[in-house]
Parts: structure tokens; sequence; C-alpha cells
């Protein structure tokens, strides 16, 4: 109905301004008793050589539709109230008849590659990793949600220098049987201690130089290793992403594209874009530093096997879109990728984006796998989970499935916590903060979505009415916020802003409890299947919202 009314406004102003102008223009009164729309003329004083109150008073003139129960004048805004009546009939007919499909755009061809998570093996998957990874995920439900197809792809980070480090890290202090018994942790040790020894002895990072060398020369020992260190990262991997719920299509990560650079690299020679610098060779290019492509000793980079990757996306997928979600600190690197790709020739340059994030930080600080401070994920999730049993047990003991739902709460809040934020926010950890079940927290919408189950399991099931009644001033919010359901999804897709979908979800959840807190709602009266259906309509966009965010919605708790 939103739409309508900026139509309205749109031919009223005789097409003065446009749609997205008066979409930008448009405000919600912060008193209610104000409007539900206020449209500000202050904007086209200028434009119409008339005064602000003058164009609002001849603009309330011109609105008209069923539409608009009122409007007002007020200081050079037009208040506008909608019609209750129609926009509830509205809202809560479509919501009961497309039911989780509400929100979702039609179907079509495109696809979306979106790159996430991407751990590095042989060290342990740490709070650090866990912004890319959700914020990845919910991005890629964002996107399915309108519409698109997603791709998710795990670049892991089985390549680079760190390698040789590691090979001789092993080499010098690595006990086999140690490292099989407990993969991440045994080599997390041994890469933290190569640091410490490479602090007091250079020859170190010279030995891991030539360690990394051999490693992309094919040498049969270092393979092996590299193979072996993989595999074990991989399967501790598996195990945190099946606790989070989240799949992938694609683990290629680094190695990958080893095979594929090769004639990314002779494509720059061919386009004259490759230029020697001190021996090593890079793409220059404009407003910032050279993109490095080989160094000195022939071996390629980071930026190389970008490179590769991008292209053989491109080929394969053929996307719409690419998504990078890494932190902000990789800005330059993804700027610099995008120019050389644009500098070969490519416009679909211009279709990849990096999203970036901020940090998560340790006691203001940032956590760093070679000095071995990190915080596990896994014992955050674990703790979490155990927090969110103890809670049940006590609130609930006679639950039939704690486990279950004390997963699925645990989970919920370690989710909730990052993507509520602003995702270019540095975070500061907080197990405490994060297993807060009240206020903005993924509980106190789960726990809401669990009250509106149980409040319907009560009562039995209510055909959708054909008339749905005006249920009053306490109810009325839910209205209008229910009808931004869609408009929002499809703003967090454009934004690449998945803390729109949480910031709805708690609003909701909070116009809802008030409403609770207000109305009696298994009551036998004219209103009761409109109350009804309100709260159906509830729980099938909290529960959708929650989806989306990658964050189950349970039926009791």
């Amino acid at each position: 109905m939103q739409a309508q009314i900026i139509q309205s406004i749109v031919t009223a102003l005789d097409r003065q301004l446009t749609e997205q102008e008066v979409q930008q223009l448009v405000e919600k009164p912060k008193n209610v008793a104000l409007g539900d729309l206020a449209f500000p003329c202050f904007t086209l004083a200028k434009k119409l050589k008339k005064s602000p109150n003058v164009i609002a008073i001849e603009l309330q003139k011109k609105l008209q539709g069923d539409t608009i129960q009122e409007s007002q004048v007020v200081g050079g805004y037009v208040n506008i109230f909608f019609n209750q009546s129609m926009m509830t009939q509205q809202v809560l007919q479509t919501i009961m008849a497309e039911q989780h499909q509400y929100g979702a755009k039609s179907k079509t061809q495109e696809r979306v590659v979106i790159d996430f998570s991407s751990p590095n093996i042989a060290k342990p998957f740490s709070m650090g990793h866990l912004r890319s990874t959700v914020i990845g995920n919910a991005l890629a439900n964002i996107a399915e949600k309108n519409g698109l197809t997603a791709v998710r792809i795990n670049h892991l980070g089985d390549w680079g220098t760190q390698f040789g480090k590691l090979i001789v890290a092993y080499q010098r202090w690595g006990n086999q049987q140690a490292i099989e018994a407990s993969p991440i942790e045994e080599l997390l040790k041994i890469y933290v201690r190569f640091h410490e020894e490479a602090e007091q002895d250079d020859v170190l990072n010279e030995e891991a130089r030539v360690a990394f060398k051999a490693l992309e020369d094919g040498d049969e020992e270092a393979l092996a290793l590299w193979q072996w260190f993989r595999e074990v990262s991989l399967e501790e991997f598996q195990a945190i992403y099946q606790l989070l719920g989240i799949p992938f299509d694609s683990f290629a990560g680094e190695a990958f594209y080893n095979d594929k650079m090769a004639s990314v690299v002779q494509e720059l020679e061919d386009k004259h874009l490759l230029v020697e610098s001190d021996g090593a060779y890079v793409v220059e290019l404009e407003q910032m530093p050279p993109c490095l492509i080989k160094k000195t000793d022939g071996a390629t980079l980071y930026a190389t096997r970008d490179l590769a990757a991008a292209f053989y996306r491109k080929q394969q997928y053929q996307p719409q879109k690419i998504f990078y979600v890494v932190g902000n600190e990789q800005t330059l690197h993804f700027q610099q990728l995008f120019q050389v790709i644009h500098k070969m020739g490519y416009d679909w340059a211009q279709h990849l984006q990096h999203i970036p994030f901020g940090m998560i930080l340790k006691d203001g600080k940032k956590m760093s796998t070679r000095k071995g401070k990190v915080v596990l994920l896994a014992d955050v999730l674990r703790e979490a989970i155990a927090t969110a049993k103890r809670n049940i047990e006590e609130k609930n003991p006679m639950l039939d499935n704690p486990d279950e739902v004390a997963k699925q709460v645990g989970v919920g809040a370690v989710i909730f916590n990052d993507l509520k934020h602003d995702r270019l926010h540095d975070i500061d950890f907080s197990l405490e903060q994060m297993m807060n079940f009240e206020g903005e927290t993924a509980p106190y919408i789960q726990y809401t979505y669990a009250r509106i189950s149980s409040i319907l399991r009560k009562v039995a099931p209510v055909s959708t009415p054909a008339t749905f009644e005006v249920l009053g001033s306490h109810a009325w919010p839910i209205i209008l916020w229910l009808e931004q359901f869609p408009k929002t999804v499809g703003y967090a897709y454009e934004q690449a802003d998945p803390s729109q979908i949480a910031k709805y979800a708690l609003q909701l959840a909070r116009y809802f409890n008030k409403y609770y807190a207000q109305q009696k709602i298994v009551a036998e009266d004219a209103l009761f299947s409109t109350r009804i259906a309100l709260c159906q309509c509830v729980a099938i966009v909290l529960a959708e919202a929650l989806a989306l965010l990658g964050i189950a919605a349970p039926q009791e708790m």
C-alpha cells in the first residue's frame, strides 16, 4: 500500500519528482498520532517558488485514492493516514495466501556467486572466521529470496607461504601421533612456535620460502604433507558448518587454481599489462599501488590465484554478480583485482563486489593465529548451547526435545549477535553479552515465535476469513511492519546487508510482544478470527526472517 501512496504523491505533484525521489523523501512520523507517512515539502520550495506550507496545502487537496483514509497539513508536511481496513485486508490476505513465499521474488535464471568463510587449513576455525561465514550464508539466503540462484563457494586458504612455514615447523618439531590425535590443536602449536622462533632466527623464514617453492614445484614429500593438513582441517571445518547449518556448493580453494594461473599471466603479457619491477612482475594501476602478479623467485601470489578464480567462476557459472565476503582489511586487494580485470578489457569487472566487514576483537585487539591469541568458534558454540540448555531446564523442564532446542537457541544466539550489527563495524567479543537472552538477541525473537506457536496450538485451526477486521491501535504497528517485509528483503540484498533482516525481526517481535501484553488474543468475539490470523502471519514472517539469517525457529522453548 505504501507504494500505491507514493505513486499518488508523484501524480499529485504533476511528476515534479520521480517515484524514487519521493521514496527517499517520505518519513515515518515518530508519533503515530501524526500519521503513518509524512511527506516534507521543503525541497520543492525553491523549485516551485512557493512556501513549503502552500505546497503542502495544494498537495493535500490533490491527494486521492481509497488507500488514504485522511491527510493533514502540519508545518510544511503532509501527514497521511492509511486506510486501515484496506491495509489490514491486503497484508493478512497476502501472507495467509503466500505463507513462507511472502516477500519472495519470482525465480529467475540469474546466478550470484558468493565467496565466503574461506578459513585457512591447518589453522583452527576461530571466532575471527565467524563473520565471513554467517554474513555470506545470510547473503546467499537473501539472494535466493530475491529470485536468484546462489552459488556458495568456500575459497579455502589451502596455498601460500604459510604452508612453507608449516612444513618447516612439522619437519623440525612435529609429532605424527600427536597430530593424528588432535590435528588442528597440534598444527597450531607448531605454527605458533615457528613464528616465535623466527623472530630470533631469520633462517627459518628463508627455509619456509624454499619449502613453499618446493610445494609449488610439486615436491612429493611437501605435497603429501600439504594434502594431509588439508584433509584433517576440512574434516574439522565440516563439523562446524554442520552445526551452523551452512552448506557449500564448492570447497575449491586457492590450490585449485594453480594450473589456471598461467593462462591469465600469459594474457596479461599479451596485452602488455605486465611490467617488470625490481625483478618482480606487476600490473600498474590508476590511483593505487601496482598489483603484484609474480615475485622475484617466480612464485605466484594471492592476487594471481584470485584472478584465475574470477575467470574460472565467470566461465563456469555465468553469474550476474560475484560477491567476495572478506574483511575490510582486504579492501585494497579487491580494488586492485577488479581494476586489473577491467584493464584486461572485461566489462564484467563491474559486477564483482567486495563485501567488507569489521573485525571481531578480543579486549579491543585483533585476534592473531600466529601469536596463539584466538577464541575457537567450536568452544563458543559448545558453551552457548550449554547455556541455552541450562536456561531451558530452568524454564521448561518438561520440554520434549531439550537438546535440539538448546542447539537451535545457542547457535542462533551466536549467529544473530554477529548479524544484528552493521557489518562494517568492529565487534568486541563478549560471550556474556552474546548469551544475554533478553533484548536484542535471537532467543528473544525465537521465544516470541514459540509464544505464538503455543497460542496457535490452543485454538482450533482457523480457516482464512473472507474479511479481516481492523484490530485497533495496538495491532496497527504490526500490520504496517508486516507490509514492509518484502521491501526489507529487497533492500537487504541491494545493500548486501543482512543486519536489515535482523533489525526487522527484532522490531516485529517487539511490536507483537507489546500487542500481546495489551490484548487478550484467545477471546471468543467478533475479532477472534482476525487476531488468530494476525498471529499466524507474524509467526510466518518471524520464522522466514530467522531462516534468512540461518537461524532456526523452535516451536517450543
